[in-house]
């Protein structure tokens, strides 16, 4: 199963994701969120995948806390978009686009294991 893993070429979690996928010889390609800002109707198909902005956002980022109080409440989708449009580091990493189009997030050893149907 191939994957598309988006995220932050400087992120640590994101380097140890692509060495894994690496490790186990699992076809890959790596997006920077910065060098390739993602679509609108991206970020909302990302969203609604996993279940929401407060899902899809990392709210314990330094990104998240130095943004300023009125930043930190958007109330609509339109605003949603146009903070991680300005902001795409708030978007939690890494996130796995499958060929099958499904989506992860986060990276751990055992949950690459099930998500890619290695080992036992």
């Amino acid at each position: 199963m191939a994957a598309t893993l988006y995220g932050l070429k400087n992120c640590d979690t994101c380097r140890k994701a692509l060495n894994w996928l690496k490790r186990f010889d699992i076809e890959h390609a790596f997006v920077d969120y910065r060098d390739e800002r993602q679509s609108p109707e991206t970020l909302l198909a990302w969203k609604d995948a996993v279940g929401g902005w407060d899902a899809l956002v990392n709210r314990s980022s330094t990104t998240w806390r130095q943004l300023p109080p009125n930043r930190k409440a958007p109330g609509s989708d339109a605003e949603w978009k146009l903070l991680l449009k300005e902001y795409p580091q708030l978007i939690r990493r890494p996130l796995v686009l499958l060929d099958d189009a499904s989506i992860s997030q986060g990276f751990s050893d055992n949950g690459f294991k099930k998500l890619f149907g290695v080992g036992a």
